[in-house]
């Protein structure tokens, strides 16, 4: 059984690199390199993350989900995570205030 190696790929790297702009104001974020994408942490716990392909998600709960849909989110697989597109990052105010509440549930 041949082993699958997942590496970033470019487009991936300028989504997080992106992402973490955005959230420059939000002390504690980083990015981590992982299966392919990139981990968002927040003082080294997981609140969102950019796969392989370059899609953007957070963690999501009850009072997120209908607003993350609403801009056209959808769920990662089974993860409560659901992805914020390229477009709506342009709304950072919308953006650091889903993102904090990521945090917070994280």
């Amino acid at each position: 059984m041949a082993l699958l190696h997942m590496k970033n790929t470019e487009y991936s790297n300028e989504i997080t690199a992106l992402v973490l702009q955005k959230l420059v104001h939000i002390p504690g974020i980083t990015g981590k390199k992982m299966f392919g994408g990139s981990g968002l942490m927040h003082n080294e716990k997981m609140f969102g993350l950019v796969d392989s392909k370059g899609n953007f998600f957070i963690k999501a709960d009850r009072e997120t989900i209908p607003t993350l849909t609403d801009l056209g989110g959808e769920q990662h697989s089974r993860m409560p995570y659901y992805s914020i597109s390229e477009n709506n990052l342009k709304n950072a105010k919308n953006i650091i205030i889903l993102v904090e509440h990521a945090i917070k549930i994280s």
